[in-house]
């Protein structure tokens, strides 16, 4: 089993979970987070300040799939997020050694 986390634009939610939902992913943790990458933030005026904003909103989605989907779900999930501008997101693949169904006690890929 894989865990991937990928950090994306707040507006490119829905099209990533539609996209998901359209090969099968219907079980995923959704985070709203702040934080930057190589972007740096970008500068505002606020009453006639300028300000350096460095943590942009971000959403930070969550989920663990069979091994055997890996590059399917994450060419689904790259295509459905990118943009093609600076900021569009990271994603990361771990090694996830055992699940558990708390309800039942299912084990290993059949808790997913």
């Amino acid at each position: 089993m894989k865990k991937l986390e990928a950090i994306i634009q707040p507006h490119k939610l829905e099209e990533v979970k539609e996209a998901l939902k359209g090969v099968g992913i219907d079980g995923m943790t959704i985070t709203e987070v702040r934080g930057h990458g190589r972007q740096k933030g970008h500068k505002e005026i606020y009453r006639g300040m300028e300000y350096q904003v460095d943590l942009l909103p971000k959403i930070k989605l969550e989920l663990v799939i069979p091994s055997a989907r890996l590059d399917e779900v994450v060419a689904t999930l790259a295509k459905a997020a990118r943009t093609g501008k600076i900021g569009d997101g990271k994603i990361f693949v771990f090694d996830v050694v055992e699940a558990i169904r708390i309800r039942n006690g299912d084990r290993g890929e059949s808790a997913l």
